[in-house]
């Protein structure tokens, strides 16, 4: 597959992924303010902070440094030692799902039965989810390295869907259950997901069109362990590439709770592991491939800087507005309006780390993930230290702030890596974190017209005025969006040619 075909593919994959994430997040927003009618707050904040959190931190320790380690590289590798580091996964979700349990029932105040009923067994159904899920690894590892887009988008929608019908069903019918209801719309999405994989690939196995991609895999049991005479069980190299993840991975969620990996970040990692080869520089690499993922690196950095940008600036301007119409003068008093601007700042701050962070980690090579744990752990102290003394004197605002500082460390180290890499050629990607400096004035004028707007007309001068402040945001967003058509003309061009081909191509 050439370098182009690649970045298609995956343009495809990403743009499919955000369409996916944005009706997902829509359906479990719509799904929360339904459960509402039925349940206790208390009851959803358990199922959505505390049981989700353990799902997700089981997942994120056991699975996020296989998955960097196995999608580097060329798809033509003995995959036979891939699939058996993968099925690692398993053994390692059971230990944290163990471990983990252990805590969330014993060390973590357990909440009040009569009003979250049934936690015990919540924090075990949520702890075997995270152990379904990891069944599907080796299958979802394999689907990615040869972008399957259209597996992953089906698989998604059906577990997604068949979660929230069950959630509704049990919530109407059997309110009484409590976590019980929670616990098996979660068994189902990830019994679906795994599913959905290992339905796909027994039909693909062996058929017409596996046999024309020349598929490195065609039998079913190939995808399960497999012991090989004469040789070792993994490939050494990529298993100490998945220990050195490994700690990387295990700073982070001690550090910055594991933060989620944007899904156009997930896919571009495939593209930058497929088209540069890890560990080598700039110089050893192919002329034509620099130069496609310098582009691509460019228009990334470009695409998430101004989205965050855009979050950032709104965002101040709107959180009181978004919190009053979600839930009332229950959300938009106090300091809830002035924690969802904060998390507007840190949004541009992960958004730029995950893409400066998914070009660093897709060419390191082992020895400089190495290094780059042992800077993450002598920053770890003054992080900790910065996180206690904000925390103090600004409660939940200081530690988003203290997250924020840290963002830009690493946002900081990365930048360092990609001029370094990129020094001895023409090519210069870090140009597209300076957005125009007209479009720069506009947000400025942007920003200051709806935070006056926000004070004028927002939130207890009834509907009138909130549509009033409505308005004067659409008016400084339209302005914006226009402004950027104008002044980012290569962002555009990236745009529309990679995410919005395909759909521009079957409108005509």
């Amino acid at each position: 597959m050439g370098s182009q075909e690649v970045l298609g593919q995956t343009t495809r994959l990403a743009s499919s992924s955000a369409v996916l994430q944005v009706l997902f997040r829509a359906v479990t927003f719509a799904l929360n303010a339904f459960t509402l009618r039925y349940l206790s707050r208390e009851l959803i904040g358990v199922v959505n902070v505390r049981l989700t959190l353990l799902y997700s931190t089981v997942v994120f320790l056991a699975r996020e440094a296989f998955r960097r380690a196995c999608l580097s590289g060329s798809t033509k590798r003995n995959w036979t030692k891939t699939i058996n580091l993968l099925w690692l996964t398993v053994p390692l979700g059971v230990f944290w799902s163990v471990c983990l349990g252990l805590v969330w029932l014993h060390l973590l105040e357990v909440p009040d039965p009569s009003v979250v009923p049934h936690y015990q067994a919540g924090v075990v159904a949520f702890g075997l989810s995270a152990i379904v899920e990891l069944l599907g690894e080796p299958f979802w590892v394999l689907a990615q390295a040869h972008l399957f887009v259209r597996l992953k988008v089906i698989a998604e929608s059906l577990s997604v869907v068949s979660k929230c019908i069950l959630t509704v069903i049990l919530v109407v019918l059997y309110p009484q259950w409590g976590l019980y209801i929670f616990s098996l719309a979660q068994l189902l999405y990830t019994s679906v997901l795994v599913l959905c994989y290992v339905i796909y690939f027994v039909m693909f196995l062996g058929s017409p069109e596996a046999t024309k991609k020349t598929f490195p895999v065609t039998r079913m049991k190939a995808l399960l362990p497999n012991l090989v005479e004469d040789e070792t069980f993994v490939n050494w190299k990529e298993a100490r590439l998945t220990w050195s993840f490994f700690k990387q991975s295990f700073l982070k969620q001690i550090l910055t709770e594991g933060e989620a990996s944007s899904i156009v970040v997930e896919s571009f990692y495939v593209f930058f592991a497929k088209v540069l080869e890890r560990g080598k520089n700039v110089k050893d690499q192919k002329k034509d491939d620099v130069a496609m993922a310098a582009n691509v690196l460019e228009s990334l950095l470009k695409l998430v800087l101004l989205t965050g940008l855009t979050i950032t600036v709104f965002g101040y301007a709107y959180s009181q507005l978004a919190l009053d119409i979600y839930g009332g003068s229950m959300l938009s008093s106090g300091t809830g309006p002035n924690l969802l601007r904060c998390y507007s700042l840190y949004v541009l701050f992960l958004a730029v780390n995950g893409v400066t962070e998914c070009f660093t980690f897709a060419l390191m090579c082992k020895e400089e993930v190495d290094r780059y744990n042992f800077v993450m752990l002598a920053l770890s102290f003054t992080f900790l230290c910065i996180s206690y003394f904000l925390t103090h004197w600004h409660g939940s605002v200081g530690f988003i702030l203290a997250n924020c500082f840290n963002m830009g460390i690493r946002i900081a180290h990365s930048i360092h890596y990609i001029y370094d890499y990129f020094k001895e050629s023409t090519h210069r990607p870090l140009m597209g974190l300076l957005p125009s400096p007209f479009l720069v004035l506009i947000y400025i004028i942007s920003g200051v017209i709806t935070g006056f707007s926000e004070v004028f007309f927002c939130c207890d001068k009834g509907w009138m005025a909130r549509l009033i402040h409505i308005s004067m945001g659409a008016l400084c967003f339209a302005a914006t969006i226009v402004t950027m058509f104008y002044t980012e003309t290569k962002l555009i061009h990236f745009v529309r040619s990679q995410f919005l081909s395909r759909y521009m191509k079957k409108g005509t």
